[in-house]
């Protein structure tokens, strides 16, 4: 008995079942457990940083005076625009005039050179980036680094810019560690050519280390409780807003997902949003033997398997505590069997005094 009692009290304990409004109210979402591709992943914070390489100078190779400045800080140009007029102070009726022009298409990020201001020799006039891809250097830590080479995959995401993450590939090492950070420098090349990344923005990377096939996993925001003990919430399979708490064994974590290696199975729905409230809930309004009574139309245990005959036929007998058909007056267990032991006792001092009353006829009539 106190084994059952065990049993019922465990499964109400891990079961919660809500209402409609309760579902509503802490927005419960799920997703359908399966096997997937697992990506093991190591992740790395980074900065936007421009390429060396597509960078460019322009600068005037004669003395003489700007007469006009077309272009300035913050400005798009293309290869062949002019971007300054700079008069030659060679003499000449009108001194000759240069132009100026932009080397290659990119941003103006430098100007320094105001009209009328005077030219110099390889003095540097204009900075030009072309930002149509940039560099992300990723701070690595070393003890994770030996697992990734040339060409690992990543994926990259921005916090100061909307949309999905980008997959690049890892170019080059730095050539110099980061002491003081433990790390090592991972250059990964994106495409901007929507402009929208700027250098020293911060950037977010999970580098794949490795894939394995047929690996049943759930969200990382499914799994609930402390190291120790790990649950997540299962939608029950018969009941409608009904979430079973199932103790899980985890393996490795990867891409937002958490391997796991035992407690659910390949197409259970497991709660992804809204589990942790879940757990202050408790086992809500109704009892999950009521919930299921009202869902089969027929009694159910209270640890909610279905009732066998012989239990029914327990259940309408009674088991000795006052729990069946004796007791549908709904009297508490211990009157009633205080009445009956009562009314045995005056039944015994009855017959007591009968039988006295008899032995003593015989001498009253001598």
């Amino acid at each position: 008995t106190f084994s059952n009692f065990t049993i019922a009290e465990e499964a109400a304990d891990n079961t919660v079942i809500l209402d409609e409004t309760g579902v509503k109210n802490l927005r419960i979402k799920t997703v359908m457990c399966e096997e997937r591709d697992f990506e093991q992943t190591v992740f790395a914070i980074g900065r936007v940083e421009e390429i060396p390489g597509n960078q460019y100078a322009v600068s005037s190779r004669i003395s003489g005076r700007a007469i006009k400045v077309n272009a300035f800080i913050g400005d798009y140009v293309e290869k062949g625009q002019v971007l300054v007029s700079v008069e030659s102070r060679q003499p000449g009726d009108p001194p000759p005039v240069i132009e100026l022009k932009a080397p290659h298409n990119g941003l103006i990020t430098k100007a320094h050179v105001l009209t009328g201001q005077p030219v110099q020799p390889n003095e540097e006039l204009f900075d030009i980036s072309d930002r149509t891809s940039m560099w992300i250097a990723a701070q690595i830590p070393e003890q994770r680094a030996a697992g990734i080479k040339i060409g690992t995959k990543a994926r990259i995401s921005f916090p100061a810019v909307d949309g999905d993450p980008i997959e690049a590939k890892l170019l080059r090492f730095g050539v110099q560690a980061d002491r003081n950070a433990g790390a090592v420098v991972g250059i990964f090349e994106v495409k901007n050519k929507d402009g929208r990344l700027s250098p020293g923005m911060r950037a977010e990377l999970e580098i794949i280390t490795s894939t394995r096939p047929n690996v049943l996993a759930v969200p990382e925001s499914a799994v609930q409780g402390d190291p120790s003990s790990r649950v997540v919430y299962v939608k029950h399979v018969e009941l409608d807003n009904a979430f079973v708490k199932a103790p899980v064994v985890l393996g490795a974590k990867g891409g937002g997902w958490i391997e796991v290696i035992q407690g659910i199975f390949p197409g259970d729905e497991v709660v992804t949003q809204g589990a942790y409230s879940l757990g202050f809930v408790g086992g809500g309004s109704v009892s999950l033997k009521e919930a299921l009574d009202a869902a089969h139309g027929h009694e159910h245990n209270e640890d909610g398997s279905e009732m066998t005959t012989k239990q029914k036929a327990a259940s309408e007998v009674g088991d000795g505590h006052g729990h069946g058909e004796s007791n549908k007056s709904g009297a508490p267990g211990w009157l009633i069997y205080y009445a009956g032991a009562s009314t045995l006792l005056l039944v015994f001092f009855a017959q007591l005094w009968w039988n006295l009353k008899r032995k003593e006829s015989p001498s009253h009539a001598g």
